[in-house]
């Protein structure tokens, strides 16, 4: 997951590139923002062509913001600060990609295992993060 200034078509299209492989399917709603995918190396399929309001479009997808919300809420309290939510998405797309995990000592192994070989990290380094997009500015 990766924050993005606005659903703008090109700021749209930049975080695809930067993060999903090309030759992948991407499934969208009829946003017209994600008309130059084919261009990009991206398979396009479209599953609502609509934009009738209540329906749900999307519903993996709209599952997943449901759970991050009830997460950042629930965990956090609700006192996410704009500089570290960056950090906090990724942490969040670890842990539901991992929630089937029979192997739940495996992670904490994981998380050993990249301690060990990072190096340290000053606080002010934490904090911050990039939008990805067109515009790098953070707000």
């Amino acid at each position: 997951m990766v924050r993005i200034v606005d659903a703008s078509a090109a700021n749209l299209l930049a975080a695809i590139s930067q993060t999903i492989e090309p030759d992948t399917t991407i499934q969208t709603d009829g946003w017209k923002g994600y008309g130059g995918l084919g261009k990009l190396g991206y398979g396009h399929e479209i599953i609502h062509h609509t934009g009738e309001v209540g329906e749900n479009l999307l519903p993996r997808i709209n599952l997943t913001i449901s759970l991050l919300k009830r997460w950042l809420l629930g965990t956090h309290q609700g006192s996410v600060r704009p500089e570290h939510l960056d950090y906090y998405l990724d942490e969040f797309t670890f842990r539901f990609n991992r929630r089937t995990s029979t192997f739940r000592g495996l992670l904490f192994y994981r998380l050993l295992q990249q301690a060990v070989n990072l190096e340290p990290v000053r606080g002010k380094d934490l904090i911050g993060g990039k939008l990805l997009g067109n515009i790098t500015d953070s707000p």
